[in-house]
């Protein structure tokens, strides 16, 4: 941990309002794993974290955000981030549409979500090995669903991705 990290976070863990000025420049001062550092700081010492941890994320670039999906997991903050990563299952970002479907979408999303975040992973060409928890929860219904789109795909002559020819 970098000498700004560690000060930054007891700077975090003094005063939580002290994150909205260092979670910009995080990754650039105090290296990788710096804004996920300072959000379980946050964490600690705020009195409403999921609204601090909800804030920084609306307010963020697509960066900021992908660092907040890909840290959710590691914050103890229950089902309350899924307003999070539903707007990042919206979005047109790859990245930010992997990070909704990491461990803590995938532990926390519906079976319908989940099924529909994979299809657009699969249309967005996001591979699925970066679904966290896809073998777990490939049910019969998204297999229904991979499916119907590698038959479409083979309709059209265009080729089915190799990672969804190897779930059907």
């Amino acid at each position: 941990m970098t000498e700004w990290l560690k000060q930054a976070v007891r700077d975090v863990e003094r005063d939580p309002e002290t994150v909205h000025r260092l979670f910009p420049q995080a990754t650039r001062r105090g290296g990788a794993g710096a804004r996920a550092a300072l959000l379980k700081a946050l964490v600690r010492a705020a009195p409403e974290p999921l609204e601090r941890v909800s804030t920084l994320y609306w307010q963020g670039d697509a960066g900021e955000r992908r660092e907040i999906l890909e840290a959710l997991g590691d914050l103890g903050l229950g089902a309350g981030a899924l307003p999070l990563v539903r707007d990042a299952l919206r979005a047109n970002d790859p990245r930010l549409v992997a990070a909704a479907l990491g461990p803590y979408g995938s532990t926390w999303l519906d079976d319908h979500s989940f099924r529909q975040g994979v299809l657009k992973c699969v249309f967005m060409s996001v591979p699925l090995a970066s679904v966290a928890g896809l073998d777990h929860r490939l049910d019969a219904e998204l297999l229904r669903m991979l499916a119907g789109y590698a038959a479409e795909r083979r309709a059209a002559g265009r080729p089915v991705p190799s990672d969804v020819l190897e779930r059907l």
